[in-house]
């Protein structure tokens, strides 16, 4: 039996919104994607509130996420839509 089909794992990373570090204990990630971060995440990014004619900067927190996806392929030397020609 040759294998006909050699699908590809693609990972998809992500980085959740910047927020408060104290409020990033309970972000989640968007559905289908894995939090990879522990407790109140990575301290790398900044947002930002705006009050009325002034915007202020602050360091904040946020998650990474991954998902996995199964890519299909055909094995070498095969194609089309069943990966039967040869």
């Amino acid at each position: 039996q040759v294998k006909k089909q050699c699908d590809q794992k693609l990972l998809i990373r992500m980085k959740t919104k910047c927020v408060p570090c104290s409020l990033n204990l309970d972000t989640q990630c968007p559905a289908g994607y894995t939090k990879i971060t522990n407790g109140t995440g990575i301290p790398d990014c900044r947002y930002y509130l705006e009050i009325k004619t002034h915007t202020l900067s602050f360091p904040g927190c946020r998650h990474r996420c991954v998902k996995e996806l199964e890519h299909p392929e055909c094995c070498q030397g095969h194609w089309g839509p069943d990966c039967m020609g040869k």
